[in-house]
Formats: C-alpha cells, structure tokens, sequence
C-alpha cells in the first residue's frame, strides 16, 4: 500500500470515529434534555400495558362474582324463598357488572309483579326504560312491560303517546306497541283508532301469531271492518 492510500484510509478512519463521537454527544445532550420526558414516557406505557391487564383481570373477576350471585338467586327462586331471592336480585342489580345488573332487575321486576307488586314492577321497568347506559333493546322491551302493566292505571292519552317510538316501523317493538296504543285508544272510547292499529296489527304477517290473533279477535269487538 503506497503512502497516500494509507493516508487515506487513516483519514476515512479519523472521520467515522469523529462522526461516531458526534452522534454520542448528540445522543447524550438530548438524552440530558428530553431523558426526563423519555423515561416518564417509557414508565407511562409500561404502567398502561399493565393497568390495562390488571383491568382485565379484575373485570373477569367481577363478572365471575357476578354471575355466582345470579345463579345463587335463581337457586333461591326455584327453592320458593322469594324474600331471600329478592334481597339477593336487589344487591345484584346495584353492585353486579352492567349486564347482570339489568338481567336483576328484569328478574326481580317478574318476582315482583308475581306477588301481586305490580307498582313495584312497574317501577324497575321505567327505570330501566330510561336508563341510557342499558342497551337499547332492554330499554325498550322494559318500556312495553310498563305499557302493559299500567293499561288501566295510567293516563291513556299520555299512555299512547309514550308508545309513539316504539311503534314505529323501525322499532322491533311496534306490534305490542300499537297493541297498547289500541287497548289505551278503546279506554278513551276512540274505537275509530282502535280499530286502525287492531287491523294493522292483524294485517302484519311479521307481527307474532299470538298478537295478530288478539288483534282480530278485537277488530271485531270494536265493529269495524278491517283496512282494505
């Protein structure tokens, strides 16, 4: 190797320990600026990782205590020691996770009206029928179970007017919704009106055979003649 090329690559040498020497220094100056920040970050993400499995976990938990209760009050249900069961659906519904709370309360609106507590029954259903953190589905089959249960008791123009969305074409709930809006329509004496919801409901071959037979049966208590 001739003078000049080891000139060379003594030089190229010089300049990648020179650059290596930079980038250390740049690493340790932003290192001294941003360490701090850098280390808080990389602690966040670790304590996020197992905040995120310890959630897990107690929410699986959870759901186990959750589901032992339910089944612990049905036991009591089927063993007739309703006192018991209801304290033990009572509990539940406030302290269990968001879905055996509401099957609780369902379970414990049916005790209730089974032992003749129908404003009891009544009570849990409008709770739920207005309780935006319950599926919507619940919501409105516990909206219809209060339509039910209050025909004689409540008002029926506001009863009717309370059914409107679930009535609606799109609401899986129409047919017993228009149901209620016929029966609180033939409470008012609005027999006209009665007999345009009975008649549609008669006329839907999607409504259930149970409710179109009802509906027929009174259609033809009102006198009216179904719609052409």
């Amino acid at each position: 190797m001739t003078d000049d090329n080891k000139e060379d690559a003594a030089t190229e040498l010089l300049i990648k320990e020179v650059d290596e020497d930079l980038r250390q220094e740049q690493l340790a100056q932003l290192w001294k600026r941003h360490g701090g920040l850098l280390a808080a970050a990389a602690v966040a993400i670790v304590l996020a990782v197992a905040g995120w499995q310890g959630w897990n976990s107690w929410d699986s938990k959870q759901r186990q205590a959750s589901s032992l209760r339910f089944a612990e009050a049905s036991a009591l249900l089927e063993q007739g020691k309703k006192d018991e069961a209801a304290e033990a659906l009572g509990r539940l519904a406030v302290v269990g996770t968001k879905g055996y709370r509401v099957l609780a309360d369902l379970r414990l609106a049916d005790l209730r009206q089974s032992t003749g507590d129908v404003a009891g029954a009544v009570a849990i259903y409008q709770r739920l029928s207005t309780d935006s953190s319950v599926d919507r589905i619940y919501r409105d089959m516990a909206g219809i179970r209060a339509g039910y249960l209050t025909l004689d008791s409540a008002d029926p123009a506001a009863l009717d007017k309370s059914m409107e969305p679930l009535a609606a074409e799109s609401s899986s709930w129409r047919h017993s919704a228009r149901e209620i809006q016929a029966l609180a329509a033939m409470r008012r004496g609005d027999t006209a009106r009665a007999a345009d919801l009975f008649s549609r409901i008669a006329e839907d071959a999607a409504a259930p055979q149970g409710v179109r037979a009802r509906a027929a049966e009174m259609l033809a208590v009102t006198g009216q003649r179904a719609n052409s």
